[in-house]
Formats: C-alpha cells, sequence, structure tokens
C-alpha cells in the first residue's frame, strides 16, 4: 500500500475557485489575527518573538485568579491584604493602602479596567507569597498550556529585560479566558470601576474598541499595554455574528495609532472574509479503491459539515485533495476515518478535514480473492515476463 492523493476539481467542494483579499498591511511590530470561530490564522507578523507585553501580561495574572476560582481555591468574596510593596507600585493603579482588604472581584475589576499594578502585587502575594514566587509559577503554566515564547518575572508587566510574551502566546491566552471563563468574561467589556472612589481620572477601560458603535460588530475585551520600550498594544476581540475575531498588536507609537490600527484589523478581518460552508456532511466527495473486498470502491465523505473563512472576492487560486493509504483493505465500516481532505487557500493555512466510508464494505468471498490474485499475476507478467514465469525457490 501506499500514500495515494486525489486531486479534487472544485467544483466538487461546491466552492468556485477564491483568492484571499491582500494581506493586511500591519503597523505594529508583531500582531497577530485569528477567527476563533473557524480557528483560522488570518494574519501572523512577528508573532513568535518573544516581546515586552507590558500590562498586556496582567492577562496571565487574571488567568491564575481565575483557575484559582474555578478550583475553589479562594471565592469572588475572599478578601486579600494589601502589602506596602503592592502600595508602592507606580504607573496605573486602583490606589490600594496597607489597610485595604479588597475582594477577589474588586482585584479582577482593577486589573481588567484600571490596569491596576497593585492589585496585580496583590493579587500575586495573597495566591503564591510572594510576586518572585508567583511570576516563576507563572511561567511554568503558560508551558503546560502550549506558551512556549513567555517568561514571566512579575505579576503586572513592570518593564524587565527577562518579562516576555509573543503575540501568539497572548492570542493563546485570550482564547482561553474567553472559552474557559465565560462567567467572568463580561468583565472586560465593562468600561468604568472606580475603587471607593479614589482614581477617577484611571477610572474608565482603555480599550479604544469599547468605545466604537460600530453598526454590525461588537468589541468586549481584552487589555491594552504600554511602556515604553513596548510602544502601544491590545490584545483585543470583537463579534459579529456568530464569528468572533481575536487581534493581538504591539509597538504602535500613540494611543491615537493603537485605536485606529485596532478598528482597522477588525473591520479587515470581518468584511473580507466570510464564513461558508464548502462540503456538507455525508456528500460523497471521491471514492477509494477498495482491496479484496466485495465491490472494487468506497465513497469517501466528511462525517460533519467543512466551513472555511474564504475571501469575500471570487477569483481563482484554491485547490483541494483526498489522502489516502490505499488501496484500501476490505471489510471497511461505514463511518470509518479512511482519508483526508485538504483544501489549500493561499496565504492561509490548509483546513482538513477526516473522511469516512461512505458504507460497508464487506470481505470478498473466494472467486474475488481467486480474481485479485490472477489480475496481480498478469500485472507482473505485463511488467517482468521473466520474473513472473520463474518458479518459486
Amino acid at each position: 500500500m501506499k500514500i495515494l492523493r486525489h486531486a479534487l476539481g472544485l467544483a466538487a467542494l461546491a466552492l468556485l475557485a477564491a483568492l484571499p483579499a491582500r494581506a493586511f498591511e500591519t503597523r505594529a511590530t508583531a500582531a497577530w489575527v485569528y477567527d476563533m470561530t473557524t480557528q483560522t490564522v488570518l494574519l501572523d507578523k512577528n508573532a513568535d518573538t518573544p516581546l515586552p507585553p507590558a500590562s498586556m501580561s496582567k492577562l496571565m495574572t487574571i488567568n491564575m485568579l481565575f483557575e484559582a476560582l474555578r478550583d475553589g481555591r479562594v471565592t469572588p468574596e475572599t478578601t486579600f491584604a494589601v502589602s506596602s510593596r503592592a502600595k508602592a507600585m507606580g504607573g496605573s493603579t486602583m490606589f490600594l493602602n496597607e489597610t485595604d482588604r479588597p475582594t477577589v472581584m474588586d482585584l479582577v475589576h482593577g486589573m481588567v479596567i484600571n490596569s491596576g499594578n497593585d492589585a496585580c502585587v496583590v493579587v500575586a502575594e495573597g495566591l503564591s507569597g510572594t510576586e518572585e514566587a508567583f511570576a516563576r509559577l507563572m511561567t511554568e503554566r503558560a508551558r503546560a498550556l502550549g506558551m512556549t515564547n513567555s517568561n514571566f518575572t512579575n505579576a503586572s508587566g513592570w518593564p524587565d529585560p527577562g518579562h516576555r510574551m509573543s503575540m501568539r502566546d497572548l492570542g493563546i491566552l485570550a482564547k482561553r479566558l474567553i472559552s474557559e471563563f465565560p462567567e467572568y468574561y463580561p468583565i472586560f467589556a465593562e468600561t468604568e470601576f472606580n475603587f471607593m472612589d479614589r482614581a477617577p481620572a484611571n477610572a474608565n477601560n482603555r480599550n479604544p474598541l469599547l468605545r466604537i458603535a460600530a453598526a454590525d460588530w461588537q468589541a468586549d475585551g481584552l487589555k491594552t499595554g504600554h511602556t515604553s520600550e513596548a510602544g502601544y498594544g491590545l490584545v483585543g476581540s470583537a463579534v459579529m455574528g456568530e464569528r468572533r475575531v481575536i487581534f493581538v498588536i504591539t509597538g504602535l507609537a500613540s494611543d491615537k495609532d493603537r485605536a485606529e490600527e485596532s478598528e482597522a484589523i477588525v473591520n479587515w478581518a470581518f468584511r473580507q472574509f466570510a464564513e461558508k460552508t464548502i462540503v456538507k456532511a455525508g456528500s460523497r466527495v471521491a471514492e477509494a479503491p477498495v482491496w479484496l473486498g466485495a465491490v472494487d470502491g468506497v465513497g469517501l465523505v466528511p462525517a460533519e459539515d467543512l466551513r472555511l473563512l474564504v475571501p469575500a472576492q471570487v477569483q481563482e487560486g484554491v485547490s483541494a485533495e483526498v489522502v489516502y493509504t490505499g488501496p484500501i483493505k476490505a471489510p471497511i465500516r461505514a463511518g470509518q476515518q479512511l482519508a483526508e481532505l485538504i483544501v489549500h487557500v493561499p496565504d492561509l493555512p490548509d483546513a482538513r478535514i477526516p473522511l469516512v466510508a461512505e458504507t460497508d464494505v464487506a470481505a470478498g468471498g473466494f472467486g474475488k480473492r481467486l480474481t485479485t490474485a490472477a489480475q496481480q499475476l498478469i500485472q507482473r507478467y505485463l511488467n517482468d515476463p521473466g520474473e513472473a514465469a520463474a518458479p518459486a525457490s
């Protein structure tokens, strides 16, 4: 048996060939754009380069606290002490002091909306005793979650040469926060939090997309970041209909540039690509030859609909093939995975979907085996008459 590839006419996939719109030319130094609904990477610019993440790395601190909530180690009403170290944090803060006992939910709001560096230190010390120990746990947990280009030295994203994350890692983290913690995720869309009326000037969520009243999409997260080294960045998420797009950008020159770039990316992702059903479940895509079966072939069908993002502009460019190891030996069960359909869309990752047997195929009887053996002898003779005539040793 050998690997067989069968190219398909695109009409068989109910898709006239399509060519993606030109890739988005972002001003960000690094970016990652992902359609969460179809699991499609739309843009990758230096996405695996470890870079200073600034306050965007607070998402990892938030994730660690959400995991503690889920595991029952803390509750939303649990209170944490505020150390002198936490109170002394500069930059964006909740303006906590040592006499405060903020609840876990106070601290979540403070990290998400106020970008409170003091809140991050309180969480780190409350969960792990020290911020250094917490940072080590953050790095270990990141590795376990597949974030291979992240290293944490603090809980807040405070500038440090060893504190780095890649844009893809931040995207992985965003996906996790959205999918794993739906009960807490709506906090990322809240626009104001003023702890004990201490910080009216720092009460507003900095995410520029939350202030946009788009007609067809709505932003609902996640976190901005800015330092002089990192520039201006954003981990963003927006929904239009059933589609959700996540994006991560960094290295913008100003708050204004970040706002403009974020809106432009969301518009491009939603309006230059459409989700379409390419192949319906149960529809025959190809037929594979069967070895020693009651019939000579078996239909290959997808077990579920294949939905892909395709560019709005229809031109030439898409191809597809079926790949399997064949011929396939009988008996075969209906629904048994036999092959893979691979759809190649220019400038996007290949889409892959398993193909299964359309029907049962029983093993052939004695007559079928005899016929197959005869066909093999004839084929061998045609290829090499001397070899076919040689007596068995």
